[in-house]
């Protein structure tokens, strides 16, 4: 009765039965695996957000399959403030940057093509993949003090899927990558620019977490590659701390007769789901001003974790942190004496502290703890002391 393309394991993991019966328990959680912005003690500038979606044009209707200009607008002098020049005739405003996704999937694949991902990666992209009728082929980083494309996984990766009949038609790059951390360097870009326009391919930038660089200077966006077809997505999610707002974007990019093509189909594309509400779209202006406000604090907050974080590790010899140049999160290589689930629950367990496997973002085996550097502070510091004093007394 129903579709294949949903026939999905819905079966709740050992990892979310565990934290399920914790929390039932009454016991507390020391939360280290935060990601939602909106519930770690952020201060915003409520009532100028609330204003702005009260906006007297909401309530006329005016149909724009690209998105208001007053959006797109305020997205180019985003992109301008970075030092990059944007074009608001190569915008697309989207409800979220996985409909983002959805939209390039659509443009560029047929069923059953390909698109190469990176791994160790966010795992989001399994399930648009099945919802938009494509595979995923997965290429690797590397580590060695500091992550990095291994080109020759790469190009393995475009030869397995010509040859499974699943050709690939684009590379997706995040930048900097969710959960190791790593922006794409200028050299690797001008290589997967070359890698993507000789294989007929395009590229597609996830860039959500792209404002919080730990680099100096800060990484280039992609929005501004022209040696291949090239899709950049973002959104408020991150860049404003404002996940529910459901505001994201497509900046496309690249030889200017492919852009021309992609623009003039992905029109169409924005046109028949028309997807965005008018209210989010008139705030958006200030919604993205808001970031003035809400990435100092996260930038703060992050810092201090970081500095708290390893100073803890310095103080003992089983663990340490992975190099990061970005991003929210930190990757902690711990000794191996089980799986990387077992060790999570067991840290839930015994010392109330909520981690993420490795195996969660495909690290290539075992050993790898993943904790968020925008959790509360107070509960970052101890919930780290806890965890390494389990490790170290396992």
């Amino acid at each position: 009765m129903f579709s294949h393309r949903t026939a999905w394991n819905l079966a709740t993991n050992r990892y979310t039965q565990a934290l399920e019966q914790h929390r039932l328990s009454g016991r507390e959680v020391l939360d280290l695996t935060a990601s939602n912005p909106t519930n770690i003690g952020l201060t915003y500038h409520s009532d100028d957000l609330l204003q702005a979606l009260a906006h007297h044009d909401a309530l006329t209707y005016q149909p724009a399959a690209k998105g208001l200009l007053s959006g797109r607008d305020a997205i180019a002098a985003y992109y301008a403030e970075r030092g990059s020049h944007v074009a608001v005739e190569d915008l697309i405003l989207t409800a979220s940057t996985s409909e983002a996704y959805s939209f390039v999937f659509r443009l560029l694949c047929d069923p059953g093509d390909s698109v190469l991902v990176p791994t160790p990666g966010y795992p989001l992209c399994e399930f648009l993949a099945d919802l938009n009728d494509i595979k995923l082929v997965t290429y690797e980083l590397v580590y060695d003090h500091g992550w990095q494309i291994d080109f020759e996984s790469l190009r393995n990766a475009i030869r397995r899927a010509e040859t499974d009949g699943a050709p690939g038609r684009a590379v997706l790059v995040v930048h900097p990558n969710n959960p190791t951390g790593s922006y794409v360097k200028s050299q690797e870009a001008t290589e997967l620019s070359r890698v993507c326009a000789t294989n007929k391919m395009a590229i597609i930038a996830d860039e959500v977490f792209l404002d919080y660089s730990l680099c100096d200077p800060p990484a280039a966006t992609f929005a501004i590659n022209s040696g291949a077809l090239t899709f950049t997505l973002s959104g408020l999610s991150k860049i404003s701390g404002l996940p529910q707002m459901k505001i994201a974007w497509i900046a496309a990019s690249g030889p200017e007769n492919l852009k021309r093509e992609a623009l003039a189909r992905l029109e169409v594309i924005a046109d028949t789901y028309l997807s965005m509400s008018a209210s989010a779209q008139l705030a958006l202006p200030v919604m993205l001003a808001e970031r003035r406000n809400i990435q100092p604090q996260l930038v703060a907050r992050i810092g201090k974790n970081l500095a708290e974080l390893d100073a803890e590790l310095t103080a003992q010899e089983l663990c340490h942190r992975l190099f990061i140049e970005g991003g929210w999160y930190a990757v902690l290589r711990v000794p191996v004496l089980g799986s990387d689930e077992e060790l999570a629950i067991a840290l839930l367990d015994a010392a109330s502290v909520l981690t993420q496997p490795g195996h969660f973002f495909n690290f290539p085996g075992e050993g790898y703890i993943i904790v968020s550097l925008i959790t509360p502070s107070g509960a970052f510091s101890e919930g780290i002391r806890r965890a390494l004093r389990y490790i170290a007394g396992r």
